[in-house]
């Protein structure tokens, strides 16, 4: 997939400013015109997909091809949804055998194959849950998660690193031998054990920035492909 540029296949004008109606903070004006200039958010309107997040996963796997083949699919953090649509294409999930359970906090509009859980993954039941939903172990174990912001850069850090450990435990607890798994992450160190979990447990750990991932944003996705099995599996 190559990277959007310019133009305006959505029938609307790159390099466009706000017109001044009301009270705008200039910080929420610039994020206005940002958004509104971003050929990704024009992309995903174009291809019916709900947020420009989609970008993000179809260039890792046109990349690392860690949704080939994969008959079903966990996606942490889903709302408002793009990963679990392609999630749901892929897998050929149907509401009569979802093959794809996504769970967020956050309210999702039903999907077509998804099975949503709006709950606290954090919550002792949702593992379990997650699972049965889909039918199954997972092939792929997906996350977007990321901890409500604090403008505290090492503080956000920490506390989003915390969601990708548990949700690597998780993956390392559900899936299926050879699986897959990709989370969100943010630059600033204190990682040490949990890549030393992964490299553990999966053939390769990278981590990777898709183009669609904004230059100047501190997030980066840490994919572990490969997964060994558990010792009962691989015996």
């Amino acid at each position: 997939m190559s990277r959007p540029t310019g133009g305006d296949r959505t029938g609307r004008k790159l390099g466009q400013k706000l017109r001044k109606r009301g009270k705008i903070k200039a910080s929420s004006r610039r994020w206005l015109e940002r958004h509104l200039n971003d050929p990704y958010v024009q992309r995903a309107e174009l291809e019916g997909y709900r947020s420009r997040a989609a970008f993000k996963l179809l260039e890792i796997d046109a990349k690392h091809r860690i949704l080939s083949g994969a008959k079903r699919i966990v996606d942490l953090g889903s709302a408002p949804g793009s990963w679990s649509q392609i999630a749901a294409k892929v897998t050929r999930s149907t509401d009569e055998a979802p093959k794809v359970s996504a769970i967020d906090v956050l309210e999702m509009d039903p999907l077509p194959g998804v099975a949503f859980l709006q709950m606290d993954f954090l919550d002792d039941a949702a593992p379990a849950a997650l699972v049965e939903a889909c039918g199954g172990p997972p092939d792929v174990v997906l996350s977007d998660m990321a901890a409500p912001t604090t403008g505290h850069r090492r503080t956000d850090h920490l506390r989003t690193m915390h969601l990708c450990e548990v949700a690597a435990w998780f993956a390392v607890d559900v899936l299926n031998p050879g699986g897959h798994f990709l989370a969100k992450t943010f630059q600033g160190g204190a990682e040490a054990d949990l890549l030393a979990m992964l490299k553990k447990n999966f053939k390769s750990v990278v981590h990777v920035k898709p183009p669609a991932s904004r230059s100047e944003s501190v997030e980066m996705y840490l994919l572990a492909k490969g997964f060994k099995g558990k010792p009962n599996e691989t015996a």
